[in-house]
């Protein structure tokens, strides 16, 4: 079996070291991938510096017409990367395809971003003090970004970091996930294909201790890593004054209001708990339902949950819920089930599996403070409650060190903006899952869920530094 080459500096690369990458289905191993160290690390950033000096004069509609150009590479090999998706992350194949729906539309966002210049002009004569001046504000790239990338979503959370900084005139470092290179490094072949300057993005795999080298180089303007809040935090806390954009985790609630259509909410729920095994930062985890409708939707949420939510092979175009990414994960999603039963927690529907392979778990009645509903299993298991009334369930929506996106199911308007007010939360979906997303719109956490936005035009602000001009006439 070959060894899949590091993309850097517009080359591939290859560095004496490799890495397995295996299927989280069959076990089997799908490929080696070269391993690059902190001498990459460091070379990858001598690299960005040195293409930013030229990528950051780039004309708009030549950042423009190369994303438009990075967009048709994509389409060009979509059942390739879907196929790699499923292969290395285990996502079953309707959700990848969607992955890659996704990527196309982040980069044409952000080609057709890349022609706005965002800026303002300043009212400077709006005081005495700055009588026959004008000024205006612009927006300009920073440098070289690190972007460190997990394993759920191999395709669309590097495209979130690369297109807005091909938009922008930065240069980025992207560290994929060990256990999902693959689609990182196809991406890199499809950038190399569409003209990206040499080293303007470089696609280095490594060990995730040598993550600290990149974060704490002083020649990298930026930090943006989407992950755990366990390594998001202390990275934050290394990077000095660089700036930083942390997209962390969550134990996304959902309300089920007495008024709500539960036609509507049911299949949306279980979609949105256990599509891909529950392996999203904002999958449903917490349903608070109220007791006037609860007897009602227990019933036909567990018998759609049985009848639809499909366990299997994540090649099946039936599979809901594939492999957890990994047997560890799995067993420790068990024995926190196993000890929320013990503490007087019910088990509604058992979905069975073994090894990787773990069926959707519903719960009721477990303890508030127990791990099932206070910390982010990533894994298919939801735990609904019982509540007396809307106001009680936002208030139980933000009891929680969590906050990136709640969804409320209602008819009532008044509701809606006051849970738009009261939630402490990136977004509130009204009769909608905390796990839809728009990739156009500003996505992002408070509390340990995470720290700025992403979506195309809102990282763009992230990744760029306002200059103001001011003219003495």
């Amino acid at each position: 079996m070959s060894t899949k080459p590091l993309f850097l500096d517009g080359q591939w690369v290859e560095t004496g070291d490799s890495l397995p990458v295996s299927d989280p289905f069959t076990g089997a191993e799908i490929a080696q991938v070269a391993l690059g160290d902190a001498a990459t690390l460091d070379a990858a950033v001598v690299s960005g510096r040195v293409a930013f000096a030229k990528v950051r004069g780039m004309a708009a509609h030549e950042r423009s017409g190369l994303l438009g150009r990075i967009v048709q590479g994509i389409e060009a090999r979509r059942a390739e990367f879907a196929g790699t998706i499923v292969a290395e992350a285990g996502k079953p194949v309707v959700y990848a395809e969607a992955e890659v729906a996704r990527a196309v539309a982040t980069f044409t966002m952000a080609a057709e971003e890349a022609r706005r210049q965002h800026g303002e002009v300043l009212d400077v004569d709006a005081f005495s003090s700055g009588a026959g001046h004008v000024g205006m504000v612009r927006r300009f790239p920073i440098g070289v970004i690190a972007g460190i990338t997990p394993f759920n979503f191999p395709l669309n959370l590097v495209a979130h970091k690369v297109a807005p900084a091909l938009a922008t005139g930065n240069c980025i470092v992207i560290k994929p996930a060990p256990k999902c290179p693959l689609t990182a490094l196809l991406l890199a072949e499809v950038l190399a294909d569409a003209g990206v300057p040499a080293g303007q993005v470089n696609v280095v795999t490594c060990a995730n201790e040598h993550v600290t080298r990149l974060v704490t180089d002083d020649r990298v303007a930026m930090l943006s890593f989407t992950g755990s809040p366990a390594v998001g935090w202390p990275l934050k806390s290394l990077a000095g004054k660089k700036k930083v954009c942390l997209e962390l985790g969550g134990n996304a609630a959902v309300v089920v209001n007495e008024d709500a259509d539960l036609a509507l909410a049911v299949p949306a729920i279980a979609t949105g708990a256990f599509a891909y095994a529950g392996q999203t930062c904002i999958s449903v985890q917490r349903v608070f339902v109220h007791e006037r409708v609860y007897e009602e939707f227990r019933r036909l949420f567990v018998a759609h949950v049985a009848q639809k939510v499909v366990l299997g092979d994540p090649r099946d175009r039936a599979t809901v819920i594939g492999p957890m990414i990994s047997a560890e994960a799995a067993d420790r999603t068990r024995a926190r089930i196993a000890s929320a039963i013990a503490e007087g927690a019910k088990v509604l529907h058992d979905g069975g599996g073994e090894g990787r392979m773990l069926g959707a778990v519903i719960l009721e009645d477990a303890p508030p403070s127990h791990e099932v509903c206070v910390c982010e299993l990533f894994a298919p298991v939801v735990v609904l409650q019982r509540v007396g009334c809307a106001e009680d369930a936002l208030a139980m929506v933000n009891d929680s060190v969590f906050g990136l996106q709640a969804g409320i199911f209602t008819s009532d308007i008044g509701l809606a903006l006051r849970a738009h007010e009261t939630l402490e939360v990136g977004a509130v979906l009204i009769n909608q899952v905390p796990t839809f997303r728009v990739d156009n719109m500003p996505y992002g956490g408070v509390k340990d869920s995470g720290f700025g936005r992403e979506g195309v035009r809102y990282a763009m602000e992230e990744m760029t530094e306002p200059r103001a001009l001011v003219i003495r006439k």
